[in-house]
């Protein structure tokens, strides 16, 4: 095992210094803790010689790498709010952030949260810094994340940023949850008619048929026209399920390309009820994002560059991009928002505002409220409208079944009574 020295204050403030043989430097920490010495400098000395267990290098290696907290541990969005929310609660009540990070690892319930406390923890105090740490701790710490801690960390302001972080956190869960919700009711409605055709044209249909051919009966023409498209799907089922596993594939690769994936974010924001919501949705969180950077003293230029790169949609984000180049050359914000076609006016006449008082953040702030209220509207009539239209149309197809199959027994019943 290697061995460490150290320099340290003990609880009367003297300067102590020393050695030990210990397998890392987490547990080097916790032995000087336990002797109520405070670390100051902890250097790895030389390597102890190899002796009785401590020399097998296969077991004592692992020993070692299982005494740090696992790094690159994934949080969900939740879980990222959480553990934003309650080491902003420790570092307002007075606690340093390497104590805020020992005590969200001990007495966290969220085995996740814990472990990116502890690899935290652990980085900070072999001397990274905390906006540095936040990457090797975990990937859902993105770059504008990171950027925003570093602004705290620089500005004495690390807990207000992390409330401003929460704050924002929220909002963009919010967003998503009512889009997703928005979409899950519509898409149930479509399920359930497609199960119900299935069962009709599979299992309905074929049996009618056959009674029909017993009879000897004339069949109306739209029972004709079912039993037409029943017997096709029945005999060259495998056809259409060939044809739409190709589709979807060929879809799949299509917008795997970078051409093909910005011709369908472009298409999707065009969609009758879907694409406002969608639109209205990038809005908001633009608005969010950007009022968050600049009212944190994040230059204008890197807020843009970072909201760039963490928009997925590749259309709105090639237009950021010529935005981004427009201001790098010294065009206005809200010039460089106009030229690209991609936002209303009345964002652009609130940034020029926000431009010429200079107070961009807050002109920010203040577009983002008025697109909250713009989604929950867009929103609601989605939940309305889409349903309805789709209750509709799954209303017509069951309506024409039950017409084709009542008309044709009828059909049957007055055949046998003219006999």
């Amino acid at each position: 095992m290697p061995a460490y020295t150290y320099t340290a204050i003990d609880p009367t403030g003297k300067k102590v210094s020393g050695s030990v043989v210990l397998r890392n430097k987490a547990e080097v920490y916790r032995e000087l803790e336990s002797k109520s010495l405070t670390p100051v400098v902890v250097d790895q000395a030389a390597e102890a010689p190899a002796t009785g267990k401590g020399g097998k290098r296969g077991k004592a290696g692992e020993a070692a790498n299982g005494g740090k907290a696992p790094r690159h541990t994934r949080l969900k969005r939740q879980e990222m709010v959480l553990f934003t929310e309650e080491l902003a609660d420790l570092l307002d009540a007075g606690m340093n952030l390497e104590r805020a990070l020992k005590v969200l690892t001990e007495r966290q319930a969220n085995s996740s949260i814990r472990a990116v406390a502890g690899c935290l923890r652990e980085e900070i105090r072999e001397g990274a810094r905390f906006s540095k740490a936040l990457g090797v701790a975990s990937p859902s710490f993105d770059e504008l994340f990171s950027s925003l801690v570093a602004a705290g960390e620089a500005s004495g302001s690390l807990p207000d940023i992390l409330r401003r972080l929460v704050v924002n956190l929220k909002q963009l869960h919010g967003l998503q949850r009512r889009t997703v919700g928005a979409m899950i009711y519509p898409l149930m409605v479509l399920l359930a008619g497609v199960v119900l055709l299935f069962v009709f044209s599979t299992v309905l249909m074929p049996q009618l048929g056959k009674f029909m051919a017993k009879s000897g009966q004339d069949l109306p023409f739209v029972t004709e026209v079912l039993l037409a498209v029943s017997d096709f799907m029945a005999a060259w089922w495998w056809l259409i399920l060939a044809i739409a596993v190709a589709l979807a594939v060929g879809f799949r690769a299509l917008i795997a390309t970078p051409a093909g994936r910005e011709w369908w974010d472009r298409y999707k924001m065009t969609l009758p009820a879907f694409g406002p919501v969608i639109l209205g949705r990038f809005y908001a969180q633009f608005c969010h994002t950007l009022s968050n950077l600049v009212g944190n003293g994040v230059p204008l230029l890197n807020s843009l560059r970072l909201v760039t790169r963490g928009t997925p949609n590749r259309y709105i984000r090639s237009r950021l991009e010529k935005v981004v180049a427009d201001v790098g050359e010294g065009t206005s914000l809200a010039r460089a928002m106009a030229k690209t076609g991609a936002f209303p006016e009345q964002l652009v006449d609130r940034v020029a505002i926000g431009e010429q008082t200079g107070e961009l953040g807050k002109a920010f702030s203040k577009a983002a409220a008025k697109y909250d209220e713009d989604l929950d509207i867009r929103i609601a009539r989605l939940t309305t409208l889409v349903p309805n239209v789709m209750l509709a149309i799954v209303a017509v197809l069951v309506g024409v079944l039950a017409y084709s199959v009542m008309t044709s027994i009828f059909g049957q019943m007055s055949g046998v009574r003219g006999r």
